[in-house]
């Protein structure tokens, strides 16, 4: 059975570029803008797994991420991000809520289908606290 993936990201592009690399791999391939369209995906037909950017507008990425791990323990979350900011590491903050992959943009094909196959063989959605 094919593996569901839902991709979160506000740049049309984006989505639409990871989707054609999954498709390809032959994973179903789902896409939200943002982390309330997502969430409302998620909990109509769930992801095994989610991979979701973390600025975005309405609902980033690090509520989603918060949402999923509460609602859905046992999906897989992989978190991107291509924005750094001064005070706070989000891609640090993304594993700490429960995210078991991380991927810096702008990452390369192989980054992403290695980062897929490692989570999909993971653990539930684990709180890394301090």
């Amino acid at each position: 059975m094919k593996k569901r993936v839902l991709i979160v990201d506000d740049n049309a592009d984006s989505r639409e570029i990871l989707r054609s690399l999954l498709e390809l791999e032959r994973y179903e391939v789902h896409l939200a803008r943002d982390g309330e369209q997502a969430l409302r995906l998620q909990r109509s037909s769930p992801a095994d797994v989610v991979i979701t950017d973390i600025f975005m507008p309405d609902k980033d990425g690090v509520e989603t991420i918060r949402e999923l791990c509460s609602e859905f323990p046992q999906t897989k979350i992989i978190a991107m991000s291509g924005v750094a900011s001064y005070n706070v590491d989000y891609l640090s903050l993304s594993l700490e809520l429960g995210a078991a992959k991380v991927l810096r943009k702008p990452f390369d094909s192989q980054a992403l289908l290695g980062a897929l196959r490692e989570v999909l063989g993971a653990e539930d959605c684990v709180r890394h606290d301090s």
